[in-house]
């Protein structure tokens, strides 16, 4: 993984209480939002979210990482409102992030996320459909029933994230069955996929707090390259990550064919393990057998790509984005705690095991 970034100032945040504040802020509005659906779509999305098992019985799962309510929260700061005017835009953020999240594991045939299996695979491809679909039209909803102006501009822009977001997933699924994407469509795809929605959560809660366009849009840039650096560091543990610490299989992104960052650098690095590899991954396409694959020959495949120098690559890049992001912010005047904590998720984002 990335080692932590270096910059001339750093201050202590706990960014641990962080995440746990925008979680602790936005998760009862979550909830109530939830039980606004149907069911059995809400105790699907409950079990989506972790709040019970598959039995019905109450849990403690693991909710995810919590950043973009955390971004969300904190942008309202931005403007000097209370954090609590950002916790709107966080629960609709957080609703269209969990939508994608139950439609990308029915697309990709992942049948565990968060240590469990997925709901597609405990209550099927449609409730996995459905329940997606409520949780996108349950965002808008959130914000829309405020009433004001703000919550106006603030739909617009989820609105726009969300095309994006979708742009990017039908992106990834199309790279999928080509032998060849240029690492420029590679970040085009996951700034839409990624960045899109975490430049939204960075930007929704200044929004709300009455923030002028400039000051949202310095916002959006912050996250959407935060969101590149994102997901660079996703692509690195998608291969090699911990399947105890990310919850997914071993060699995830490579099972399923995926153009990731550190398969497409590899491949356009050129040199003798470059040249291998597409050789291998070409063939891997018309194989009939893929799916019954050993883990060696996953490893051999990830060991090329390392060799080739893609594992370094993305490395690099999921830096030097987080280094666009942090530059971003000098545009807009806020508080310096607030700065600070901006920086401080943008740290962790790119030395994150999970």
């Amino acid at each position: 993984m990335p080692p932590a970034p270096t910059a001339d100032r750093r201050t202590t945040v706990d960014v641990t209480a962080l995440l746990e504040r925008g979680r602790t802020l936005a998760t009862p509005v979550l909830r109530a939002a939830v039980d606004r659906l149907a069911p059995p779509m809400d105790t699907v999305a409950a079990y989506h979210f972790g709040w019970i098992d598959a039995q019905g019985n109450p849990a403690d799962g693991d909710g995810g990482k919590a950043v973009r309510p955390a971004l969300a929260v904190l942008s309202a700061e931005v403007t000097g409102a209370a954090p609590e005017v950002g916790v709107p835009g966080a629960v609709a953020v957080e609703l269209v992030h969990n939508f994608s999240l139950l439609h990308d594991d029915l697309m990709d045939g992942d049948e565990q996320r968060r240590h469990r299996d997925t709901v597609w695979k405990v209550h099927g491809p449609a409730q996995a459909i459905l329940v997606g679909d409520a949780l996108f039209a349950l965002a808008n909803e959130v914000l829309l029933e405020l009433g004001s102006v703000e919550a106006g501009r603030a739909t617009r822009r989820l609105t726009k994230a969300s095309r994006s977001l979708i742009d990017g997933q039908a992106q990834d699924i199309s790279y999928e069955h080509r032998d060849r994407v240029s690492v420029e469509e590679c970040l085009e795809m996951e700034g839409n996929k990624t960045g899109a929605l975490l430049a939204c959560a960075s930007s929704v809660g200044a929004v709300l707090g009455g923030a002028d366009e400039h000051t949202a849009d310095v916002l959006e840039k912050y996250g959407y390259h935060l969101g590149l650096a994102f997901q660079a560091v996703d692509d690195l543990l998608g291969i090699w990550g911990d399947p105890d610490a990310t919850g997914k299989q071993t060699w995830s992104d490579l099972r399923q064919r995926k153009k990731s960052l550190p398969v497409v650098a590899a491949l356009a690095a050129g040199g003798s393990a470059s040249e291998r590899l597409g050789e291998i991954l070409t063939a891997d396409a018309k194989a009939s057998d893929f799916a019954n694959f050993s883990e060696e020959e996953f490893a051999a495949r990830a060991a090329l790509i390392e060799e080739a120098g893609g594992r370094e690559w993305t490395a690099d890049e999921a830096r030097r984005q987080h280094t666009i992001a942090i530059e971003a912010l000098d545009a807009v005047d806020m508080p310096d705690r607030v700065r600070d904590r901006f920086t401080a998720l943008a740290d962790f984002v790119v030395v994150r095991k999970r």
